[in-house]
């Protein structure tokens, strides 16, 4: 098993994933402007800063763990080539701790955060408390369907990892 290639391509389909936050988040920063532009009614108008939000959160989280990822890629083979076990070792350490928090963020506190969006879609009935819930609950679900695939490889990059003899 190479598990420098194996690492390599678990980066490069983060980086590839990473960029379905910045399409979205260019989505929402084209729906904030026309919202802008076109909106008439209160509801309307009060998406364009909610969706402003989104977008510049989507796109602060996708292009940090683009450029994360994309350096990550480069140093992983000057990594392996000095010390695999080394390598080996904090590459098991990282995806333990990345996993940790894909479960306690990802899976426990965003849906939450989806539940109070949720009710207060229900109990307050005014036109931009609507729009930042529903706003709320768009860049979300986007969260969880980047995340839940990107959790679904790290769970495999990390059965991988531990199947590696690290004495060698």
């Amino acid at each position: 098993m190479d598990i420098l290639k194996i690492a390599t391509e678990w980066a490069k389909a983060e980086v590839f994933s990473t960029r379905f936050f910045i399409l979205f988040a260019i989505l929402f920063l084209v729906a904030s402007i026309g919202f802008w532009q076109l909106g008439k009614t209160d509801i309307a108008k009060a998406y364009i800063i909610p969706t402003l939000v989104a977008g510049a959160l989507l796109l602060t989280i996708g292009l940090g763990l683009f450029y994360t990822n994309k350096s990550r890629v480069k140093t992983f083979e000057t990594a392996y080539k000095t010390d695999a076990p080394a390598f080996v070792t904090s590459e098991i350490a990282r995806a333990e701790s990345t996993l940790k928090e894909y479960n306690t963020v990802v899976f426990k506190a965003i849906p939450m955060i989806l539940i109070v969006a949720a009710l207060l879609i229900i109990f307050i009935n005014t036109p931009t408390w609507r729009a930042i819930s529903i706003t709320t609950i768009a860049m979300l679900i986007v969260i969880l369907l980047v995340d839940g695939t990107a959790h679904g490889r790290m769970e495999t990059y990390y059965k991988q990892l531990q199947l590696v003899d690290v004495k060698k």
